[in-house]
């Protein structure tokens, strides 16, 4: 679903008018916080997982990684990521996260920027990125945070002027939600924090930083919208070792 979606023209052309389409990881408000979890790239072999137009493999790469792999379902994000990658080091590879058939032990960073929220078979899809991670290897990802996720219509909710509340519903009944993001019909999966936790854990993998982001005071003064995100995160970041 997740890549025919991306394939379709009317969502890869919203798509691409993102931000952080345009202006790649300086225009990800998470991306600081998500940058301070990365250890030196040097030397290491990295795995991207649902690389979209290759920002972070451009990245790990002219920070000194020895290669990238980067994966994505959908052909556009491919074709988009090539076009703008030049040297050599970052191999692009059409590949289904529902169904990883990575190398044993072979990469000492497993990352992902907004992805995993899209994968049905996450506990699956865990064991297999940590038969893949290297003997000190590290698993980074960002996700949509389930208070983003579980609502049956997600937004703001005004019962009173001046008061501002973030609806909730369905929290602990997992699975997939279908809403308008970009384009009608957008299906994303959600499971609380608990169930992620447990996923990891079940993978082998040990929890190492557990961020419900936020942005700083910084970012809120040249972003004021970023401000909603101090009442409700929209970003779950996580670093896991194997």
């Amino acid at each position: 679903m997740t890549g025919s979606l991306y394939d379709r023209p009317d969502f890869f052309a919203a798509y691409a008018r993102l931000p952080r389409s345009e202006k790649g990881l300086e225009a990800a408000p998470e991306w600081p916080a998500l940058r301070a979890l990365l250890a030196e790239m040097a030397g290491k072999r990295v795995l991207d997982l649902g690389c979209g137009y290759g920002w972070f493999a451009r990245w790990a790469r002219a920070q000194g990684a020895e290669s990238v792999l980067a994966l994505d379902i959908s052909a556009r994000m491919l074709e988009r990521a090539a076009a703008l990658t030049e040297g050599e080091g970052i191999e692009y590879r059409e590949g289904d996260l529902e169904a990883l058939d990575l190398p044993i032990a072979a990469f000492d960073l497993v990352f992902s920027s907004l992805a995993f929220h899209y994968v049905v078979e996450l506990p699956d899809m865990l064991r297999r990125v940590h038969a893949a991670m290297a003997p000190g290897g590290v698993l980074v990802f960002s996700q949509e945070h389930p208070l983003l996720t579980a609502p049956s219509n997600p937004g703001w909710i005004t019962p009173a002027p001046g008061q501002r509340v973030w609806g909730l519903d369905d929290y602990l009944e997992e699975g997939p939600r279908v809403t308008d993001w970009l384009a009608p019909g957008v299906v994303k999966q959600h499971r609380s924090l608990g169930t992620l936790v447990n996923a990891l854990i079940g993978a082998g993998l040990t929890l190492a930083h557990l961020e419900e982001w936020s942005p700083t005071p910084a970012q809120i003064q040249a972003e004021p919208d970023w401000a909603e995100d101090r009442d409700r995160p929209s970003f779950l970041l996580v670093k896991a070792a194997g």
